[in-house]
């Protein structure tokens, strides 16, 4: 048996965070957008951010492209966040008012644009595309929102992943009296609340041993927004 030695042994301290951005209030940035097509529901899309916190000091997040990894680690953590945890899509409200995907699309986008102080980019594209597709994309290309950090309000429905830890599905709490789900300052953004803003797995009750077989399973309520 040798004789104990510290020349080898690393002192760094080794980053525990995980690299996904998860539920909370965060102050992101937007890396991209994207459309989502609704699988569950012909014409539906959900508006999707890509989004980054500030860099983390002794940090390495996922790779920028994992088919180029020349380009490196993002120097933070990331997410995908759906817009509105309901996709946007043509129908109508309980109400009868009459409710428009496209539209409903834009009023999100100017609400983003004011919270990012890109209004000129507003300006510069109004009444220029003919489809709501053309128009998310010059908004993810022409990237408006480049480098700008603002506040955010990030709500989820938690999953178990592969690995057996809780994750989870990202998505922004509505517009409401009690503030915005992202803005410039701070103040008038929604505070996270587990109890509110989080949708738990459904809950099965556990049968008792020679119990009815047809007993009623049940879970807990819907979360509703």
């Amino acid at each position: 048996m040798g004789k104990l030695s510290t020349k080898n042994i690393s002192t760094e301290v080794s980053s525990s965070l995980p690299k996904n951005v998860s539920v909370g209030n965060h102050e992101l940035k937007i890396n991209g957008v994207e459309l989502e097509e609704n699988t569950y529901k012909s014409g539906a899309y959900n508006f999707i951010l890509h989004v980054e916190t500030k860099p983390i000091e002794n940090f390495e997040g996922w790779l920028i492209n994992k088919d180029d990894p020349s380009m490196g680690h993002y120097k933070g953590q990331t997410g995908k966040v759906k817009a509105s945890y309901y996709s946007f899509a043509d129908g109508e409200t309980k109400s009868g008012v009459p409710v428009s995907r496209d539209q409903e699309i834009l009023k999100f986008v100017k609400r983003l644009c004011i919270a990012l102080g890109a209004e000129k980019w507003l300006a510069k594209n109004d009444d220029k595309h003919e489809t709501i597709e053309s128009y998310i994309n010059a908004f993810n290309s022409d990237q408006p929102f480049e480098n700008k950090y603002i506040h955010f309000c990030l709500a989820g429905k938690e999953y178990t992943n592969k690995g057996g830890y809780k994750a989870y599905d990202l998505f922004l709490p509505n517009f409401s009296k009690e503030g915005s789900p992202f803005g410039a300052v701070e103040s008038g953004v929604i505070t996270f609340d587990e109890s509110k803003h989080v949708i738990k797995p459904k809950e099965k009750k556990v049968q008792e041993f020679g119990g009815d077989n047809n007993a009623d399973l049940g879970s807990q309520p819907e979360f509703t927004l």
